[in-house]
This record gives structure tokens, C-alpha cells and sequence, in this order.
């Protein structure tokens, strides 16, 4: 389901619920004269210089559908309509709320995710593989988000003018190696032993993600590249600290129980097709 963690109970970091919409009035195709979603923006969007303003700001002139100047306003799900009092409207339909919520900006909201994933071994060094299913174990890098307590995909928000591929490394170092929290040698070190690694990663996802701060004007979108250590020699070698705004790393075993935040079940699950692994 593309659209159903973000339609569910009450919003996160607040005591807001959700307007509850039936399945078969999700689409803005389908009429719903009884729809009236609850309006909500976080407070401390105000002023923030990666948040949009209000939509009614009189200096708030945006270019939907496009690059607006360093903000990519473009999103992967095509064209999105402006309603008739300006607010872009989600591509795939309502959400219980109006607003932005606790995103920062209106329309898409784009992130990247780096998926880090190597065979898991045992202690001689050998891949280890399912009794089941006869295919290795492939085991990812997770971190455990603060504000939630849910395991994830250790991404984070494109900055404006920034590459996905500068944002895949930046938060994965952030969040699973600390690397804000190390000295000026220790960066440059660390950096240098990522470059390479970060260079070659294949697209497993690129589009709209079901993230619980959705809204009916605001949302998340990602671009999911995996980076595999086949031999466990890269990422292998250096301990995972977590940093930033993650409560907890790991290497996480991968199957089909797995519950993550947002669909990042679903790029897991993509990303062992990709690989043939255990399921």
C-alpha cells in the first residue's frame, strides 16, 4: 500500500488526529462533500531557513512543477495540481490533514536513501544461507530514528543545490558512522574511505514514499540507491556509531518480517530481488 501510513491515527509529534478516510475516497477524482481535514503546521517551521513560508505570504512566489532556483519543486509522480487557493495537492490522493505538518516545504519533500547491505558470515568468514529458501542472508545498515523509535534506512532531506549522491553519503555518515561528532582528521579519513564506495549505487526506488508527515499539501518523495560491500570489506571495517538524529545503528538481517519506517520495507524487499537473497 503506496498510501496508508500516512492516513493513520493521530499525526506524529502531536495530539492532531487525522480526518479518517475510506478507501474508496482517497483519489481527489472522487466527490466528498463530507471530507473536512484538519489543518496543522508545526510551529517551529516558522522562520526556518530550509521551511517555506506561508502559502498566502505576499513574498512567497514558488514555481510549481519546477527548479525554483535551488528548490526542486518537481515531482517523481508527474505534474501535481495547484487547487483554486494555491496549495499543491498530494498526487496520490487525501490525507486526513491540511497544511504542511512538520515538513518544511510545500508540494514534494525530497530525501535519499542509501541502502548499505553486505552478505552476512559466520565466524570463518563464510555467507551464510537460509535452510528455507537455499539463498544467502543479506543483512542492510539500520538506524533507529529518535522520533519515533522505528528502525529505518539511515537517509535524510536533499539539501537545496545538493546531488542525491552528496546526500546518500553525507547521512549515512551522520547517521550510522557519527561523523558529526568526530575531529577534523578523523573526517578526512573517513571521507576519503567512503568516496569510491558511494560512487556506484543502483536505483532501487525513486518516487513517493508513504511517510507518516504526509499531508494533503506536503510530502515525502525519495530517490533509494543500493550500495552492496560484497566481500564486507568497506563498511565491514568500520564500527557503526550512531549520530545525528538516529537513537541506535546495527546491520540488521533481512527477511520478510521485516517492519520499517515508512515503505522502507518495500525498498528492502526490491533490493533482495535485486540481489536473489533470502526472503
Amino acid at each position: 500500500m503506496i498510501h496508508y501510513k500516512c492516513r493513520q491515527g493521530t499525526y506524529p509529534s502531536s495530539n492532531i488526529r487525522r480526518f479518517q478516510i475510506p478507501e474508496e475516497k482517497v483519489s481527489w477524482k472522487i466527490e466528498y462533500s463530507e471530507y473536512k481535514p484538519v489543518e496543522y503546521t508545526a510551529s517551529n517551521l516558522t522562520g526556518k531557513s530550509w521551511a517555506d513560508p506561508e502559502i498566502d505570504n505576499i513574498s512567497f512566489k514558488p514555481k510549481w512543477n519546477s527548479i525554483d532556483g535551488k528548490v526542486n519543486r518537481r515531482s517523481f509522480m508527474g505534474d501535481y495540481v495547484i487547487n483554486k487557493d494555491g496549495y499543491p495537492l498530494n498526487p496520490i490522493g487525501r490525507t486526513g490533514i491540511i497544511g504542511r505538518g512538520l515538513l518544511g516545504r510545500w508540494g514534494p519533500n525530497h530525501a535519499a536513501d542509501p541502502i548499505v547491505t553486505r552478505w552476512k558470515q559466520d565466524l570463518a568468514g563464510m555467507i551464510q544461507i537460509n535452510k528455507d529458501t537455499k539463498k544467502p542472508i543479506l543483512q542492510f545498515v539500520a538506524i533507529q530514528r529518535q522520533d519515533s523509535g522505528e528502525w529505518a534506512i539511515p537517509g535524510g532531506m536533499v539539501d537545496p543545490g545538493e546531488t542525491v549522491s552528496a546526500t546518500l553519503k553525507r547521512e549515512f555518515m551522520e547517521e550510522a558512522m557519527n561523523f558529526l561528532g568526530k575531529d577534523e582528521t578523523e573526517k578526512e579519513k573517513l571521507e576519503k574511505s567512503m568516496r569510491t564506495f558511494f560512487e556506484k549505487g543502483e536505483e532501487i526506488y525513486k518516487g513517493y514514499v508513504d511517510d507518516p508527515r504526509n499531508t494533503d499539501n506536503a510530502w515525502m518523495e525519495t530517490v533509494a540507491l543500493n550500495f552492496h560491500d560484497n566481500n564486507n570489506s568497506v563498511i565491514g571495517s568500520i564500527t557503526l556509531i550512531a549520530g545525528d538524529d538516529a537513537r541506535n545503528v546495527k546491520w540488521m538481517d533481512i527477511d520478510k518480517n521485516l517492519n520499517l519506517y515508512a515503505n522502507h520495507s518495500e525498498f528492502i524487499r526490491k533490493t533482495v530481488q535485486k540481489r536473489d537473497a533470502h526472503w
